[in-house]
């Protein structure tokens, strides 16, 4: 009797711990701090990017920094993509790499929802351009269209995530 016990009980706990992860699927892990990334790192990266981002593919992102709740990341443009709208976030950036021409303000054409805080486009009506290259800074405010309209060979961008308070 001890034994077959034993052997529900083990069962059981085996059960439940294999439905874990499918439980958490909806929920994305909270990431652990990442607050130093050095230029060979960066160089490193942009590297992977060069090699591992897809024909059609138009940006490879890749992780620079993070705490919670600021992120950077590392895009890695080769073509141009969508426009896009943070509604509860300014958006950083640094051009590490190349140029391109950025388009702010107007409207998404073609918009759709990403997800709960972002919306898409497959471009911007007017808007203001502004040709950018390696060196420039420029920030985004919450709730601007924003879209890379041309990229001349590649852009490599940092860019900054900062949540603003409501």
């Amino acid at each position: 009797m001890r034994a077959r016990l034993t052997s529900f009980a083990l069962m059981l706990v085996t059960g439940v711990v294999a439905q874990l992860p499918a439980q958490q699927k909806g929920k994305q892990a909270p990431q652990p701090p990442k607050t130093y990334t050095s230029a060979k790192e960066v160089a490193s990266m942009m590297a992977k990017a060069k090699n591992e981002r897809k024909q059609d593919q138009a940006n490879f992102i890749q992780g620079i920094l993070r705490l919670d709740p600021y992120s950077a990341n590392l895009e890695y443009r080769g073509a141009v993509g969508p426009a896009a709208v943070h509604e509860k976030e300014a958006e950083l950036f640094y051009v590490i790499d190349g140029s391109g021409t950025l388009v702010t303000g107007g409207k998404l054409a073609g918009e759709t929802r990403t997800n709960a805080e972002n919306l898409s486009g497959t471009a911007i009506e007017g808007g203001n351009t502004q040709d950018v290259a390696k060196g420039d800074f420029f920030i985004v405010p919450e709730n601007t269209p924003h879209w890379f309209s041309k990229i001349n060979g590649t852009l490599v961008l940092m860019s900054l995530h900062v949540p603003r308070p409501r």
